[in-house]
């Protein structure tokens, strides 16, 4: 077999590996840490056959299936896990902010690649980078490196927040602030309460979107710290869809008639989204982070963890 053909068979094969791992990503056999699993084996074995699709793709399909989500839950309930976050929220958040600044300096990381960093650890992860990044006018090497690192970590917390989880006998409620709090991403919150339970996926999911709209005074103040006055700042305008399907939901009946058909979507479009951040975290991903960034990651997710999972436990 010439090498043309070689190449084109193995080009054909493994498109048809990547297509036929997404379609039993959509199959109720399949996990939210499994997805990810899978995907980062496709990644390192054979490679990311469509990155360039996946990378916008995800992004849609992840706003998608949160939306779907809200037909699953009822506003008064999530109105109340929205209060009981909201301190935490906000003690977290400026935190971690002002930690992430100082171990930046201290271990003299690239300024912006350091604020990227720590902006993703306190709100969202990487829609967080997303959002700051044009305001800060960060380079591409700076947003990969930044994206890298909450990339890996959202992978282990995926896995390991459960069980700690159960470790610790938390409550669904618990755990949900918890995870909401703690875990970097909204694809990784909702896989790893959505393993946990029900319940646990209510309030993480309401909570970590009612953390996400913390992104727009961040980006202002990035603004300022930055002086890059006439960047635009990107308003997450999906969580305004998430809340106007969870209010259908709750007060008209015909909705409700086709919320689990809706949330059984989401939950599998979710599925899916984490399966596409898997297949993109390659060797290549992993070895362009540096060892600082990532030591200030880590140092980060473990400062944000232990503090919510203490306060948590002690006020929740």
């Amino acid at each position: 077999m010439s090498d043309f053909r070689l190449k084109v068979f193995y080009t054909v094969a493994t498109r048809l590996i990547f297509i036929i791992l997404a379609l039993f990503c959509l199959t109720p056999w399949a996990s939210p840490p499994l997805a990810l699993a899978l995907g980062i084996a496709l990644a390192w074995l054979v490679g990311h056959p469509f990155p360039e699709h996946t990378q916008k793709g995800t992004h849609w399909l992840l706003q998608a299936s949160v939306v779907g989500l809200g037909f699953g839950m009822n506003a008064q309930s999530a109105l109340k896990a929205g209060e009981q976050g909201i301190v935490f929220t906000i003690i977290s958040i400026v935190s971690t902010l002002i930690l992430g600044w100082l171990l930046g300096r201290l271990m003299k990381i690239e300024k912006k690649t350091s604020y990227l960093i720590s902006s993703g650890t306190a709100i969202c992860g990487g829609s967080a980078i997303a959002a700051v990044s044009p305001v800060i006018r960060a380079e591409q090497k700076q947003i990969s490196v930044a994206l890298g690192v909450i990339f890996i970590l959202n992978s282990i917390a995926l896995i390991l927040f459960p069980f700690i989880g159960h470790q610790f006998n938390m409550s669904q409620q618990e755990f949900g602030l918890w995870s909401a709090i703690a875990i970097h991403d909204t694809s990784s919150v909702v896989g790893a309460a959505a393993k946990y339970g029900d319940q646990a996926l209510q309030v993480a999911t309401t909570v970590k979107l009612a953390r996400a709209l913390w992104i727009i005074p961040v980006a202002f103040l990035s603004s300022f710290l930055f002086k890059s006055k006439e960047a635009k700042i990107k308003i997450p305008y999906f969580i305004g869809l998430f809340i106007l399907a969870m209010l259908a939901n709750s007060y008209i009946p015909a909705v409700q008639a086709i919320s689990p058909f809706m949330v059984t979507i989401a939950k599998a479009g979710l599925t899916l989204t984490l399966f596409f951040i898997g297949c993109g975290l390659s060797k290549k991903t992993l070895t362009s982070v540096g060892v600082k960034p990532l030591i200030q990651g880590v140092a980060l997710w473990i400062f944000i963890s232990v503090m919510a999972l203490w306060a948590v436990m002690e006020f929740a």
